[in-house]
Protein backbone atom coordinates (compact mmCIF):
# COMPACT_ATOMS: atom_id res chain seq x y z
CA UNK A 1 0.00 0.00 0.00
CA UNK A 2 1.65 3.31 -1.01
CA UNK A 3 1.93 6.72 0.63
CA UNK A 4 0.19 7.82 2.89
CA UNK A 5 0.40 4.83 4.76
CA UNK A 6 4.11 3.86 3.49
CA UNK A 7 7.56 5.56 2.45
CA UNK A 8 8.81 3.84 -0.59
CA UNK A 9 12.07 3.79 0.74
CA UNK A 10 15.85 2.01 0.02
CA UNK A 11 16.12 -0.17 3.10
CA UNK A 12 18.95 -1.91 4.63
CA UNK A 13 17.69 -5.71 5.43
CA UNK A 14 21.04 -7.49 7.00
CA UNK A 15 23.78 -6.00 8.78
CA UNK A 16 25.97 -8.19 7.33
CA UNK A 17 25.20 -6.55 3.94
CA UNK A 18 25.23 -3.18 5.44
CA UNK A 19 25.70 -1.23 2.09
CA UNK A 20 22.98 -3.28 -0.06
CA UNK A 21 19.66 -1.58 -0.43
CA UNK A 22 16.42 -2.80 -1.22
CA UNK A 23 13.90 -0.60 -2.39
CA UNK A 24 10.47 -1.66 -0.30
CA UNK A 25 7.27 0.14 0.89
CA UNK A 26 7.89 0.75 4.91
CA UNK A 27 5.10 1.96 7.20
CA UNK A 28 5.06 5.31 8.24
CA UNK A 29 2.87 5.76 11.40
CA UNK A 30 -1.07 7.45 12.05
CA UNK A 31 -0.95 11.18 10.73
CA UNK A 32 -2.03 13.39 13.51
CA UNK A 33 -2.86 16.72 13.84
CA UNK A 34 0.64 17.97 14.80
CA UNK A 35 2.20 16.15 12.11
CA UNK A 36 3.70 17.40 8.77
CA UNK A 37 4.41 14.97 5.48
CA UNK A 38 6.92 16.19 3.56
CA UNK A 39 8.10 14.81 -0.29
CA UNK A 40 11.60 14.84 0.58
CA UNK A 41 13.76 16.34 -2.46
CA UNK A 42 17.43 15.43 -1.05
CA UNK A 43 19.07 14.04 2.12
CA UNK A 44 22.51 14.14 3.14
CA UNK A 45 24.41 11.18 4.13
CA UNK A 46 26.02 10.61 7.82
CA UNK A 47 28.32 9.17 9.45
CA UNK A 48 25.45 8.48 12.07
CA UNK A 49 23.63 6.16 9.04
CA UNK A 50 27.15 4.13 8.17
CA UNK A 51 27.90 3.55 12.19
CA UNK A 52 24.31 2.50 12.50
CA UNK A 53 23.63 -0.04 9.74
CA UNK A 54 27.15 -1.48 10.12
CA UNK A 55 26.14 -2.23 13.81
CA UNK A 56 28.89 -0.38 14.90
CA UNK A 57 26.63 1.63 17.75
CA UNK A 58 25.11 -2.18 18.62
CA UNK A 59 23.91 -5.00 16.35
CA UNK A 60 20.01 -4.74 17.91
CA UNK A 61 18.85 -2.49 14.90
CA UNK A 62 15.18 -3.02 13.53
CA UNK A 63 14.93 -4.15 10.09
CA UNK A 64 14.12 -3.10 7.44
CA UNK A 65 15.38 -0.13 8.21
CA UNK A 66 15.87 3.49 6.13
CA UNK A 67 18.59 6.10 7.61
CA UNK A 68 19.01 9.30 6.32
CA UNK A 69 18.22 12.31 8.87
CA UNK A 70 19.62 15.43 7.08
CA UNK A 71 16.52 15.85 5.31
CA UNK A 72 15.00 18.82 2.58
CA UNK A 73 11.81 18.56 1.07
CA UNK A 74 8.32 19.89 0.33
CA UNK A 75 5.73 19.86 3.07
CA UNK A 76 2.26 17.87 1.34
CA UNK A 77 0.15 17.91 4.32
CA UNK A 78 0.16 19.81 7.75
CA UNK A 79 -2.50 18.95 10.60
CA UNK A 80 -4.82 21.03 11.85
CA UNK A 81 -2.27 22.22 14.88
CA UNK A 82 0.43 22.86 12.71
CA UNK A 83 0.95 26.89 12.97
CA UNK A 84 4.15 28.14 10.77
CA UNK A 85 4.58 25.71 7.88
CA UNK A 86 2.16 25.29 4.93
CA UNK A 87 1.35 23.11 2.26
CA UNK A 88 4.11 24.18 -0.67
CA UNK A 89 6.84 25.04 2.13
CA UNK A 90 10.48 24.05 1.45
CA UNK A 91 11.10 22.52 4.59
CA UNK A 92 13.91 20.41 6.85
CA UNK A 93 14.43 17.73 9.21
CA UNK A 94 17.38 16.57 11.53
CA UNK A 95 18.07 13.15 13.64
CA UNK A 96 15.13 14.06 15.47
CA UNK A 97 11.48 13.67 15.36
CA UNK A 98 9.96 13.34 18.16
CA UNK A 99 9.93 13.98 22.25
CA UNK A 100 7.35 14.57 24.81
CA UNK A 101 7.63 18.17 25.01
CA UNK A 102 6.17 18.23 28.47
CA UNK A 103 9.52 16.95 31.06
CA UNK A 104 11.64 19.24 32.84
CA UNK A 105 14.14 18.81 30.28
CA UNK A 106 12.05 19.94 27.45
CA UNK A 107 10.51 22.61 29.58
CA UNK A 108 14.08 23.80 29.84
CA UNK A 109 14.82 23.94 25.77
CA UNK A 110 16.24 21.22 25.77
CA UNK A 111 14.09 18.39 24.33
CA UNK A 112 17.68 17.05 22.56
CA UNK A 113 17.72 15.41 25.86
CA UNK A 114 14.42 14.21 26.44
CA UNK A 115 14.32 11.03 28.45
CA UNK A 116 11.24 10.33 25.50
CA UNK A 117 12.77 11.27 22.34
CA UNK A 118 12.49 9.84 19.36
CA UNK A 119 15.17 9.47 16.69
CA UNK A 120 14.68 10.17 12.40
CA UNK A 121 15.21 6.58 11.94
CA UNK A 122 15.15 3.55 14.08
CA UNK A 123 13.23 5.12 16.75
CA UNK A 124 9.94 3.74 17.91
CA UNK A 125 6.43 5.97 18.57
CA UNK A 126 3.94 4.47 21.09
CA UNK A 127 2.24 2.35 18.62
CA UNK A 128 4.97 0.33 17.69
CA UNK A 129 5.87 2.03 13.85
CA UNK A 130 9.30 2.21 13.74
CA UNK A 131 10.67 5.05 11.99
CA UNK A 132 12.13 5.58 8.67
CA UNK A 133 14.55 8.28 7.15
CA UNK A 134 15.07 10.36 4.60
CA UNK A 135 16.22 7.66 1.69
CA UNK A 136 12.86 7.53 0.95
CA UNK A 137 10.00 9.36 -0.69
CA UNK A 138 8.58 10.65 1.98
CA UNK A 139 9.01 11.46 5.96
CA UNK A 140 6.30 12.16 8.32
CA UNK A 141 7.57 14.16 11.48
CA UNK A 142 5.98 16.73 14.07
CA UNK A 143 6.12 20.63 13.92
CA UNK A 144 8.19 21.05 16.32
CA UNK A 145 11.18 19.08 14.80
CA UNK A 146 10.41 20.24 11.12
CA UNK A 147 11.65 23.52 9.98
CA UNK A 148 11.64 26.06 7.40
CA UNK A 149 14.65 26.39 5.07
CA UNK A 150 15.61 29.59 4.61
CA UNK A 151 15.35 31.01 1.04
CA UNK A 152 19.40 31.57 0.52
CA UNK A 153 20.07 28.13 0.81
CA UNK A 154 20.49 25.82 -1.71
CA UNK A 155 19.24 22.67 -1.04
CA UNK A 156 22.24 19.88 -1.61
CA UNK A 157 24.06 22.48 0.71
CA UNK A 158 21.79 23.54 3.18
CA UNK A 159 20.91 19.19 4.13
CA UNK A 160 23.92 18.74 5.62
CA UNK A 161 23.42 21.22 8.13
CA UNK A 162 20.29 19.52 9.58
CA UNK A 163 22.39 16.92 11.23
CA UNK A 164 26.55 17.65 10.58
CA UNK A 165 25.86 21.30 11.22
CA UNK A 166 23.56 21.18 13.82
CA UNK A 167 25.55 19.27 16.09
CA UNK A 168 29.06 21.63 15.97
CA UNK A 169 27.00 24.71 16.08
CA UNK A 170 25.17 23.45 19.05
CA UNK A 171 28.28 22.81 21.44
CA UNK A 172 30.34 25.74 19.84
CA UNK A 173 27.50 28.61 21.26
CA UNK A 174 27.07 26.62 24.55
CA UNK A 175 30.24 26.96 25.15
CA UNK A 176 30.57 30.91 24.61
CA UNK A 177 32.44 30.94 21.38
CA UNK A 178 33.09 34.18 19.58
CA UNK A 179 35.52 36.86 19.71
CA UNK A 180 38.64 36.31 21.59
CA UNK A 181 38.16 32.93 22.10
CA UNK A 182 40.43 30.17 20.32
CA UNK A 183 38.99 26.73 18.58
CA UNK A 184 40.92 23.94 17.45
CA UNK A 185 38.79 21.79 15.05
CA UNK A 186 40.08 17.79 15.98
CA UNK A 187 39.37 16.34 12.14
CA UNK A 188 38.59 17.68 9.14
CA UNK A 189 35.63 15.73 7.80
CA UNK A 190 32.05 15.93 7.68
CA UNK A 191 31.73 17.14 10.84
CA UNK A 192 34.96 19.08 11.05
CA UNK A 193 34.51 20.99 8.36
CA UNK A 194 31.60 22.07 9.53
CA UNK A 195 32.90 23.24 12.97
CA UNK A 196 35.82 25.04 10.93
CA UNK A 197 32.90 27.38 9.06
CA UNK A 198 30.75 28.27 12.30
CA UNK A 199 33.55 28.78 14.49
CA UNK A 200 34.75 31.26 12.06
CA UNK A 201 30.98 32.79 11.42
CA UNK A 202 30.85 33.37 15.15
CA UNK A 203 33.81 35.54 15.04
CA UNK A 204 36.80 32.94 17.18
CA UNK A 205 40.04 32.20 15.39
CA UNK A 206 40.30 28.96 14.35
CA UNK A 207 42.78 26.33 14.11
CA UNK A 208 42.82 22.96 12.52
CA UNK A 209 43.96 19.93 14.25
CA UNK A 210 44.59 16.94 11.94
CA UNK A 211 46.63 13.34 11.36
CA UNK A 212 46.54 14.23 7.62
CA UNK A 213 49.11 17.27 6.04
CA UNK A 214 46.80 17.07 2.83
CA UNK A 215 44.01 18.31 4.49
CA UNK A 216 46.21 22.30 5.68
CA UNK A 217 44.93 23.85 1.98
CA UNK A 218 41.00 22.76 3.04
CA UNK A 219 41.71 23.93 6.07
CA UNK A 220 42.82 27.23 4.65
CA UNK A 221 40.05 27.67 2.36
CA UNK A 222 37.81 26.87 4.77
CA UNK A 223 38.71 29.48 6.86
CA UNK A 224 41.33 28.25 9.28
CA UNK A 225 44.02 30.84 10.24
CA UNK A 226 45.94 27.87 10.55
CA UNK A 227 46.55 24.12 10.40
CA UNK A 228 48.77 21.79 13.04
CA UNK A 229 49.64 18.46 11.86
CA UNK A 230 49.53 15.93 14.96
CA UNK A 231 50.93 12.75 13.07
CA UNK A 232 54.59 13.54 14.63
CA UNK A 233 55.29 13.04 18.23
CA UNK A 234 55.76 16.28 20.45
CA UNK A 235 53.71 18.23 18.11
CA UNK A 236 51.88 19.38 20.78
CA UNK A 237 55.04 20.93 22.78
CA UNK A 238 54.47 24.41 20.70
CA UNK A 239 51.36 24.78 21.57
CA UNK A 240 50.48 24.58 25.08
CA UNK A 241 47.93 26.58 26.91
CA UNK A 242 46.69 27.77 23.16
CA UNK A 243 43.10 26.67 23.21
CA UNK A 244 39.80 27.83 24.53
CA UNK A 245 37.80 24.73 23.09
CA UNK A 246 39.10 22.11 20.83
CA UNK A 247 35.68 20.58 19.36
CA UNK A 248 36.80 16.95 18.13
CA UNK A 249 35.00 15.96 15.34
CA UNK A 250 36.68 12.36 14.65
CA UNK A 251 35.33 9.14 15.66
CA UNK A 252 38.68 7.59 16.24
CA UNK A 253 39.00 9.20 19.53
CA UNK A 254 40.28 5.56 21.27
CA UNK A 255 42.99 6.05 19.06
CA UNK A 256 44.53 9.24 20.57
CA UNK A 257 46.89 10.11 23.04
CA UNK A 258 44.57 12.31 24.73
CA UNK A 259 46.87 13.79 27.11
CA UNK A 260 48.75 15.88 24.43
CA UNK A 261 45.28 17.16 23.22
CA UNK A 262 44.50 18.18 27.01
CA UNK A 263 47.88 19.83 27.51
CA UNK A 264 47.05 22.52 24.07
CA UNK A 265 43.87 23.65 26.64
CA UNK A 266 43.39 26.48 28.06
CA UNK A 267 43.41 26.90 32.09
CA UNK A 268 39.34 25.34 32.18
CA UNK A 269 39.49 24.52 28.75
CA UNK A 270 36.93 22.16 27.03
CA UNK A 271 37.67 19.04 24.98
CA UNK A 272 34.24 18.51 23.55
CA UNK A 273 32.99 15.46 21.24
CA UNK A 274 30.84 15.22 18.82
CA UNK A 275 32.97 12.41 16.94
CA UNK A 276 31.36 9.15 18.38
CA UNK A 277 33.43 5.68 17.79
CA UNK A 278 32.56 2.61 17.63
CA UNK A 279 34.93 1.31 20.68
CA UNK A 280 36.13 2.41 24.12
CA UNK A 281 38.57 5.37 24.90
CA UNK A 282 42.17 3.91 26.34
CA UNK A 283 42.76 3.99 29.90
CA UNK A 284 42.52 7.09 30.87
CA UNK A 285 43.80 8.35 34.43
CA UNK A 286 42.05 11.28 36.29
CA UNK A 287 45.32 13.31 36.83
CA UNK A 288 45.20 13.80 33.00
CA UNK A 289 43.03 16.66 33.31
CA UNK A 290 45.10 17.91 35.93
CA UNK A 291 47.94 19.50 34.27
CA UNK A 292 45.50 22.47 32.47
CA UNK A 293 41.98 21.61 34.93
CA UNK A 294 40.33 20.94 31.23
CA UNK A 295 37.43 19.39 31.08
CA UNK A 296 35.86 16.56 28.91
CA UNK A 297 32.50 16.24 27.51
CA UNK A 298 30.29 15.09 24.51
CA UNK A 299 26.90 16.35 23.25
CA UNK A 300 24.08 15.17 21.26
CA UNK A 301 22.75 17.51 18.11
CA UNK A 302 21.03 20.20 19.05
CA UNK A 303 18.02 22.21 20.25
CA UNK A 304 15.06 23.64 17.89
CA UNK A 305 16.14 27.52 18.78
CA UNK A 306 19.88 26.54 18.20
CA UNK A 307 18.96 24.92 14.86
CA UNK A 308 17.25 28.05 13.98
CA UNK A 309 19.90 30.24 14.56
CA UNK A 310 22.34 27.86 12.86
CA UNK A 311 20.05 28.20 9.48
CA UNK A 312 19.44 31.94 10.04
CA UNK A 313 23.11 32.63 10.17
CA UNK A 314 24.14 30.18 7.10
CA UNK A 315 21.64 32.20 5.31
CA UNK A 316 22.90 35.96 6.47
CA UNK A 317 26.29 34.89 5.74
CA UNK A 318 25.87 33.09 2.66
CA UNK A 319 27.88 29.77 4.35
CA UNK A 320 28.12 27.18 1.89
CA UNK A 321 28.93 23.39 2.89
CA UNK A 322 31.23 21.66 0.84
CA UNK A 323 28.63 19.10 -0.58
CA UNK A 324 29.71 16.20 -3.33
CA UNK A 325 25.81 15.17 -5.00
CA UNK A 326 24.77 11.83 -5.46
CA UNK A 327 21.36 10.35 -7.38
CA UNK A 328 19.58 8.46 -5.44
CA UNK A 329 18.74 5.06 -5.92
CA UNK A 330 20.45 1.58 -4.79
CA UNK A 331 23.66 1.79 -6.46
CA UNK A 332 23.57 5.50 -5.22
CA UNK A 333 22.96 4.71 -1.58
CA UNK A 334 25.94 1.51 -1.51
CA UNK A 335 28.42 4.01 -2.97
CA UNK A 336 27.62 6.84 -0.58
CA UNK A 337 27.81 4.81 2.34
CA UNK A 338 30.85 2.60 1.30
CA UNK A 339 32.74 5.53 0.28
CA UNK A 340 31.89 7.65 4.01
CA UNK A 341 32.52 3.45 5.43
CA UNK A 342 36.04 3.77 3.94
CA UNK A 343 36.91 7.72 4.29
CA UNK A 344 36.82 7.42 0.24
CA UNK A 345 38.05 10.97 -0.87
CA UNK A 346 34.56 12.52 0.05
CA UNK A 347 34.72 16.41 0.41
CA UNK A 348 32.89 16.61 3.30
CA UNK A 349 29.34 15.41 2.84
CA UNK A 350 27.23 13.26 0.47
CA UNK A 351 23.97 14.45 -0.49
CA UNK A 352 21.42 12.50 -2.11
CA UNK A 353 19.29 13.91 -4.66
CA UNK A 354 17.27 13.66 -8.21
CA UNK A 355 14.33 12.39 -5.93
CA UNK A 356 11.57 13.42 -8.44
CA UNK A 357 13.21 11.10 -10.93
CA UNK A 358 12.43 8.01 -8.95
CA UNK A 359 9.70 8.48 -7.05
CA UNK A 360 8.00 10.94 -9.54
CA UNK A 361 7.05 14.61 -8.35
CA UNK A 362 4.92 13.67 -5.15
CA UNK A 363 2.07 16.06 -4.20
Amino acid sequence: MPYPETTDAFTVTDIKKWSEFKRQEVPLKKFEEDDIDIAVDACGVCASDVHKITGGWGADIPLPLCVGHEIIGRAIKVGSKVKNIKVGDRVGVGAQVGADLTCDNCKANQENYCPNQVDTYGGSYPDGTITQGGYSSHVRAHQYFTFKIPDGLDTALAAPMLCAGLTTFSPLKRLGVGPGKKVAVLGLGGLGHFGVLWAKALGAEVVVLSHSPNKKDDALKLGAQEFIATGENGWNEKHKFAFDVILNCADATHKFDLQAYFSTLKVNGYFHNVGFPDHPLKDLMVQAFGATGCYFGASHIGNRAEMEEMLELAAKQDIKSWVQTLDISEQGCKEAVERVYNGDNVRFRFTLVGYDKVFGERS
